[in-house]
């Protein structure tokens, strides 16, 4: 529970942080600021899945728990516990970038809503869903990369900058920076990245038995 939210408040705090930092300094250049939000975000991701992945899993997001729970690598029984922490942490992390930035408390007034913003976090979270199980089920050493990596590009590939996790953007409606959403938007998306880890999960019970057979090769 400690490891998880470790992981998750400072998993915010780079987020808000980085984009606070961003804004100021790309001088308006939105390109440049989201160029830097996504290379820290991803960064910062990588360093701390390597660091408590062995502690508590790493999962930071409610969506890789519950995937996790159903298909039992993952007790139900910690589930509520773990999303818990993880929702609380995650606003923890922005109030910590709030105070290190002196940026003062309001909740976020950026819009994103529409069909488009929807279908951007099903497909952000279907894809990080299918990337976590692939690296679980082949044992990838380089697992925090590979999910980073996914991570920091779909910032750039998808409309909504691929928020792809409930915590987060329950947290993200607590900052009117770079990284925030308007409080009437989060059901939405929570709904779009429920709906996206649900298909994930079942596809990869397609790509990624859980029992491989003698036949199944993977080339790393």
């Amino acid at each position: 529970m400690a490891a998880e939210a470790v992981g998750t408040a400072f998993l915010l705090a780079i987020v808000v942080g980085s984009g606070i930092m961003a804004e100021r300094l790309a001088g308006g250049n939105a390109a440049l600021a989201l160029l830097a939000n996504a290379l820290a975000t991803g960064f910062g991701l990588a360093a701390l899945i390597a660091c408590l992945g062995p502690v508590s899993g790493a999962h930071f997001n409610p969506v890789v728990t519950l995937s996790l729970a159903a298909r039992h690598e993952f007790a139900w029984n910690e589930v509520l516990p773990y999303v818990a922490v993880q929702v609380a942490a995650a606003a923890a992390g922005v109030v910590a970038a709030h105070l290190m930035f002196d940026e003062p408390f309001a909740f976020s007034t950026k819009p994103r809503s529409g069909p488009h913003q929807l279908w951007s976090e099903f497909v952000a979270t279907f894809g990080l869903v299918l990337v976590v199980w692939a690296c679980v089920r082949q044992r990838l050493a380089a697992a925090p990369a590979w999910i980073s990596a996914y991570i920091a590009a779909a910032y750039w590939f998808t409309a909504s900058t691929s928020f792809a996790n409930p915590a987060v953007t329950l947290a993200r409606c607590l900052t009117d920076t770079f990284a925030g959403v308007r409080p009437n938007d989060v059901p939405g998306f929570i709904v779009a990245q429920l709906s996206g880890a649900i298909a994930a999960t079942a596809v990869s019970n397609r790509l990624f038995p859980a029992y491989p057979t003698q036949t199944d090769k993977i080339d790393l």
